[in-house]
């Protein structure tokens, strides 16, 4: 990726040791420099002799090279370490859409590029695999074989909303930073040159040093550069800015001043990474070294030579050490992603049992496809496995979930004749609905259209192509049929209103009724009110109390009349029995017969054991004792039979009302 991926640090701290002390000399070291420059400054035979050969070093420095040199050239990449990386393949898709909306939100859009290219990456694996699963399930239910599978999903035309977005300010951003990286490398190159130039005799020393310190000022604010060209360019920098450092002999003051500053701020950051070497939290210690490692290269000039080995070995040593223990890290990640690896293929093999496991109901296919639903939710919610695997693990994962998915649209091409004699059926109760929709013989056709709906439940399930027509259609007759009878309810309930209020002005007439002393007349009116409060009709069922106050009238003028308590009771029922026949509530009128029989035979019952007790009576010696008991019993069976009478007199008149 890079042209160089040795930064050779420790050439920045001025490690070539060239000391000048005439003219000539001046001259060669100017010659090989120009030759240096223009091939590569860090490749010459005679540095690299001088360069510390410690391999094991040399990973540790690659890595926070890499990384500098990467986010030299785009420094919005630094604040992708500040966003925390998830695991995007554990998210369903609609966290990934939400995820990515919140991602793209962020205006430094490179510092966020790797995160969204992760969600692409997940949400592309989990749609495809959906997609898949809906054309198996199409082909296994289409009947016409020309017809081509389409499958729309509003998820996906977020997604793609949304990372379009993304691309587009990517694309800006790196149009206008190529434009940025072209001429900041020129002038970076400009300076290089113009910092060889320096090393001239004839010149004013403070004329040089002054052009020296704008050249470094101007270095330090060049900007980014880019990446392929980071090292090669630093090197050669640093190269000559140790050359002009070395070359100085006059104003050694203030170059040991530089030095000794210099030195200072590097004791600074090797104190600092010795404190990292100790954090907890490895990746922030390396993020931090990393920042180290720039300044150090960057921003700090050189240290004389007595300590420049020193020095950076120290710090090189240091950036083995947090390199070591990030290792471990990825060491320590590498384990949980192989545990997630089995993990994977335990479910992986879970789902293929679950493809030769044979069941032969909807309701046994239904927990199987629940088993997998939820084994493909532990298997996303898994986690990262090895990159070298992942590839394979998602075919294995998808190849298993596709064999059961043919394995159960197998048994339901077989029941497909099923739900198509099912069809059949509704669409006859769909017939017959609209047939009788427009009845007005609400009597008998709501019993037949709630029967109807009882048959409808009992059907099974149709072909999905036809279950939402047909079942609106059905729905329509229903609706049309139900709605005629409320409005009907609706015409008999202002007739019910208007016949309580009726009763109710009734009632205050019917109170200050006074008998006349005669029992034929009063009889005679009391049965002419009865008349006129049936006249009246029903009343609403939440008012049906009015029936009452009616009936304790009724009895306190039964009371003052000279009736006999069998007529009275005659008279209270058949009024009542009137009530519930005018009603229509046939099964109340049913109960009361239940009840009746019920009644008759209790009595009847009692009657056989009082008479038997009478035998029993008979037979004592104490014929005073016997003859009291005897009466008293006799007295009972009579008021039992003259009770038993009244129940089987209620039991003829609801029999004759049932016969009419």
């Amino acid at each position: 990726m890079l042209e160089e991926k040795n930064d050779n640090l420790h050439e920045a701290d001025g490690k070539l040791g060239i000391d000048t002390s005439n003219a000539a000399q001046n001259d060669a070291i100017e010659s090989e420099e120009t030759e240096t420059a223009e091939t590569n400054a860090v490749s010459n035979d005679e540095i690299e002799a001088e360069i510390p050969a410690e391999a094991d070093h040399q990973d540790a420095l690659d890595a926070i090279t890499n990384s500098n040199a990467e986010e030299s050239e785009d420094e919005t990449l630094k604040e992708r370490h500040d966003i925390p990386m998830r695991d995007y393949d554990t998210l369903s898709l609609d966290a990934l859409v939400d995820e990515l909306k919140k991602l793209i939100t962020i205006d430094k859009v490179m510092s966020v590029k790797d995160h969204i290219e992760e969600i692409k990456k997940s949400f592309l694996s989990k749609y495809n695999h959906l997609l898949d699963e809906k054309r198996e399930e199409f082909n296994a239910s289409k009947e016409d074989p020309n017809e081509e599978f389409e499958y729309h999903s509003p998820l996906k035309s977020k997604f793609d909303e949304y990372y379009n977005v993304f691309r587009e300010k990517r694309n800006a951003h790196f149009k206008h930073l190529q434009t940025n990286l072209k001429t900041n490398l020129e002038n970076r190159l400009a300076i290089v040159e113009e910092l060889k130039e320096l090393i001239n005799p004839q010149e004013n020393i403070k004329d040089t040093l002054k052009h020296f310190n704008d050249l470094r000022e101007r270095w330090k604010n060049a900007g980014a550069i880019p990446k392929d060209k980071y090292n090669h360019v630093w090197n050669n920098y640093h190269f000559h800015v140790e050359n002009f450092y070395d070359y100085l002999h006059l104003d050694r003051e203030a170059r040991d001043l530089d030095f000794k500053h210099n030195l200072e701020q590097k004791q600074k950051i090797i104190a600092r990474v010795e404190e990292l070497v100790n954090e907890a939290d490895v990746a922030k210690a390396f993020r931090e070294l990393q920042d180290l490692h720039r300044i150090w290269k960057e921003e700090i000039g050189p240290v004389s030579k007595e300590y420049r080995d020193s020095i950076w070995n120290k710090f090189s040593e240091l950036t083995k050490k947090i390199h070591d223990k990030r290792e471990l890290l990825f060491e320590s990640q590498r384990a949980n992603e192989q545990q997630n690896l089995e993990v994977k293929k335990d479910i992986i093999a879970k789902i293929e049992v679950l493809g030769t496991e044979k069941v032969n109901s909807h309701s046994q296919w239904l927990v199987q496809i629940q088993k997998v639903e939820a084994l493909r939710n532990d298997f996303f919610a898994t986690g990262k496995v090895p990159t070298e695997v992942n590839e394979e693990t998602w075919a294995a994962f998808k190849t298993a979930v596709r064999n059961f998915n043919a394995f159960k649209n197998s048994f339901y091409k077989d029941i497909k004749k099923d739900q198509n004699d099912n069809l059949n059926k509704k669409m006859a109760l769909v017939a017959k609905a609209k047939e009788l929709q427009e009845s007005t013989d609400f009597g008998s056709t709501t019993p037949i259209m709630k029967q109807i709906q009882e048959e409808w439940k009992q059907i099974g399930h149709v072909p999905k192509k036809y279950s939402d027509k047909i079942w609106k259609e059905f729905k329509d007759a229903c609706n049309h049929y139900f709605d005629k009878l409320k409005e009907h309810k609706s015409e008999e309930n202002a007739d019910e209103v208007a016949a309580f209020d009726n009763k109710k002005a009734y009632l205050e007439t019917l109170r200050a009724y006074q008998l006349t002393g005669d029992h034929k007349t009063d009889l005679d009116a009391i049965k002419q009110h009865i008349e006129i409060w049936k006249g009246y009709g029903k009343v609403p069922f939440s008012r049906r109390h009015i029936e009452g106050k009616f009936n304790k009238i009724l009895d306190a003028l039964f009371e003052k009349l000279s009736l006999s308590k069998k007529e009275s009771e005659m008279m209270r029922f058949a009024n009542r029995i009137d009530s519930l026949s005018d009603s229509n509530d046939t099964r109340k009128l049913d109960n009361e017969k239940i009840f009746i029989m019920r009644k008759i035979e209790e009595v009847q019952n009692e009657i056989f054991q009082l008479e038997n007790n009478i035998q029993f009576f008979a037979n004592t010696k104490n014929s005073k004792k016997e003859n009291s008991i005897v009466t008293e019993v006799r007295k009972n069976i009579a008021i039992h039979k003259e009770s038993l009478e009244v129940w089987k007199d209620k039991l003829k008149q609801l029999r004759n009302l049932n016969q009419e």
